[in-house]
């Protein structure tokens, strides 16, 4: 097992992770408000699109799940619902969302991949726990909201959420200190994020046989 804690990094990296749980949060409880829903549905929304890609991290590799055990995290996401609710869609500019988005996505990756070494996963799953931790939550917010899943799109979503993770991974495995891999990672993974909102950047689908 890695001598280090996803606490370990210093006050930065925590509060990206609670960052990334809010802006998910903010698309889930979206998710819910352009429909036309209740509260309770956009604090559910809020709620399992916020903390999905963890927990199902956290079960995977033998954790508490985290947010069960925090009380800031569920509150995060209640307020983000709330906010959300009182507030007019004029203000949730799609733009600005993709934005946010995509430094909470580079974030989230980096932090699950993080806390999987923590716990002793060899280096490829501990990749896969960092994108798991990105993208489940907008998965689970697509399926439920009736949308194309992510994982369906041929944005560089996943793609940079794998980045980062992967990234993270390999720093720390060739001997860099975990903050400072941390923050290439991030930096590295919400760079492709932002190219591909910026240049509309897609990898190529499946044609065929010819």
């Amino acid at each position: 097992m890695l001598s280090y804690a996803p606490w370990q990094f210093g006050s930065i990296l925590p509060w990206l992770d609670l960052f990334g749980i809010a802006v998910f949060a903010t698309t889930g409880a979206l998710a819910a408000t352009r429909r036309g829903q209740t509260f309770v549905t956009a604090a559910f929304f809020a709620l399992v699109t916020g903390v999905g890609g963890g927990s199902i991290r956290d079960l995977l590799i033998g954790a508490p799940v985290f947010w069960v055990h925090d009380p800031l995290v569920a509150a995060v996401c209640l307020a983000v619902a709330a906010l959300v609710w009182m507030t007019p869609q004029i203000w949730w500019q799609d733009a600005a969302l993709d934005w946010l988005d995509a430094v909470g996505l580079a974030a989230y990756a980096v932090f699950g991949a993080a806390k999987a070494l923590a716990f002793g996963e060899p280096p490829v799953p501990a990749a896969m726990m960092g994108v798991i931790t990105a993208c489940v939550g907008g998965i689970i917010r697509d399926v439920l909201a009736g949308e194309p899943s992510i994982l369906m799109r041929p944005e560089l979503y996943v793609t940079a959420a794998a980045l980062a993770a992967g990234l993270h991974v390999i720093l720390v495995s060739a001997g860099l200190p975990a903050f400072a891999a941390a923050i290439i990672a991030t930096v590295a993974g919400f760079g492709l994020r932002a190219a591909a909102i910026r240049w509309k950047l897609a990898l190529p689908s499946y044609r065929g046989r010819r």
